[in-house]
């Protein structure tokens, strides 16, 4: 990375730590923490100092600007989001995200606790945030498949840690501070009109196969989970990782990404044929017509549950007032 990048992303961290100085008035006035417009922070993108970490610490304004460096050399390095959460996840376990330029387990030095006797690089360059960073996502990336990964098991085949769960608790808290820095530069979803909660009255009709009841109600009980890249739950899923987990807790074995799911079952040619369990498909922000990229559950009586994408929370939506101009196949798993 160039003397240039490097400079851009240092005035963007100046930024994050006087935001975070400044407190809460700063941030409303900025559009931080608002719930629509240009320049807003988007579902559970809300990370601020003070907040928890999740086991009581609560970030301080360097913690912050740490966690936007890691963020920001994702960005320019053209990193999914997915791993950026990766990245800020393992640094509030191996550091907290705090650049520990004394170490304290062998030679384990900055916010990844690399070591340079493991050929990371050299003390002045793992305490540099942005050489950490650089090289943690290019470890990253040469992991096998680590977007289809969970989040824990990508990280420790990074890290080679002696506690490979570790880093599983961080996954809700690094999927808020990827949402919030996004949302500082982005512009909030107007697509999804959804709810976290289920609508009043709700109930499926008679008749509903006993898979499909217990399908539902595993999707239902997840609504107010963050979209997660790559998850499967149980802190939060991506759309494809919601079906398939609530799938299988009816019986019902799928594939795990929308493209494979749009392949199973049989085609329900038309939406006035639609039943509680089918699956709707859009070709969402990766995908095609041909090759869907995203996939919502039907409930019944109008509505659909649906894992979004990052920032949005696991909600309820609308059909068709939400879902039909993007629909491009509908398939029923269980006659």
């Amino acid at each position: 990375m160039g003397k240039i990048a490097t400079a851009l992303i240092a005035a963007l961290v100046l930024v994050v730590v006087l935001i975070g100085a400044a407190g809460a008035g700063a941030a409303s006035l900025l559009g931080l923490g608002d719930s629509g417009g240009t320049g807003t922070v988007c579902g559970t993108g809300s990370a601020t100092v003070g907040t928890d970490l999740g086991d009581g610490e609560k970030l301080n304004a360097s913690q912050l600007a740490n966690a936007q460096t890691i963020y920001q050399v994702g960005v320019q390095l053209d990193i999914p989001a997915y791993g950026e959460e990766i990245a800020i996840a393992t640094a509030i376990q191996e550091s907290r995200l705090q650049n520990l330029t004394t170490a304290v387990d062998h030679d384990s030095l900055g916010l990844f606790q690399q070591r340079p006797s493991a050929g990371w690089g050299t003390p002045a360059e793992l305490t540099d945030p942005v050489y950490a960073s650089t090289k943690f996502y290019q470890a990253l990336q040469q992991v096998a498949n680590w977007q289809s990964l969970a989040l824990t098991v990508a990280a420790q085949d990074v890290q080679h840690s002696a506690y490979p769960d570790a880093y599983a608790p961080w996954q809700t808290i690094a999927a808020k501070l990827v949402a919030t820095f996004a949302g500082t530069t982005g512009t909030c979803p107007t697509t999804n009109a959804g709810t976290s909660a289920l609508p009043a009255g709700f109930s499926l009709p008679p008749g509903t196969p006993p898979q499909i009841v217990t399908t539902i109600e595993y999707a239902i009980n997840q609504l107010g989970k963050p979209y997660i890249y790559g998850g499967v739950g149980p802190q939060g899923y991506d759309c494809s990782g919601l079906v398939m987990e609530a799938y299988l807790a009816g019986g019902v074995q799928l594939p795990r990404t929308s493209e494979e799911q749009a392949l199973v079952g049989t085609p329900v040619t038309s939406a006035a044929n639609l039943e509680p369990g089918d699956l709707l498909f859009a070709a969402g922000s990766d995908g095609t017509a041909q090759a869907p990229g995203h996939v919502g559950i039907y409930i019944g009586d109008g509505y659909v549950i649906e894992a979004p994408h990052t920032g949005l929370d696991i909600m309820v939506d609308s059909y068709p007032s939400a879902w039909a101009p993007q629909v491009v196949a509908i398939r029923r798993i269980i006659n």
